[in-house]
């Protein structure tokens, strides 16, 4: 065992982890925070998505030792005062989730697609969400619904 310091959704967590333990079941097995999925658990499917230093990373695939005081981010601390933010909300009005399990990385990935450009093109959307699968759905909801974020993130920036 190691000890090290994580800081996830701006609280920070000392731990014993094994060295072999990856994020994903460190959020899930020893904090709780469930939002994050195991889906196929290879970095392929997306599911699993957190924020790590504001870039979208599958937490199945990187190992927590990695992490010592990292900023760190899962689905559950993207709201505000029990709000749920503007990409949350879109995902909702767009009729982007479906059954719900791919949402949170979903969301995650278009936080982090966001966090690098803050209007990007329908190609560059496509491109940031590769790397997540949907088997609900044939994307077009979910493209609308990043799309919608991007509207909503713009008319708040204008103060309109």
């Amino acid at each position: 065992m190691i000890r090290i310091t994580l800081i996830i959704n701006k609280q920070r967590y000392a731990l014993s982890i094994n060295p072999k333990w990856t994020l994903l079941y460190v959020l899930r097995e020893l904090l709780s925070l469930t939002g994050s999925k195991n889906g196929c658990g290879t970095g392929d499917c997306g599911a699993c998505k957190v924020l790590i230093e504001g870039e979208a990373v599958n937490s199945c695939s990187i190992l927590a030792k990695n992490l010592d005081n990292k900023n760190i981010f899962t689905i559950e601390g993207l709201n505000s005062n029990g709000s749920l933010n503007i990409v949350q909300k879109s995902f909702i009005d767009a009729g982007a989730v479906q059954c719900g399990f791919c949402t949170p990385g979903m969301i995650i990935t278009t936080m982090g697609l966001l966090n690098k450009n803050n209007n990007p093109s329908e190609e560059e959307i496509v491109e940031a969400l590769d790397n997540n699968i949907c088997r609900c759905t044939g994307y077009i909801k979910i493209i609308q619904a990043v799309k919608l974020s991007v509207a909503r993130l713009m008319e708040e920036k204008n103060g309109l």
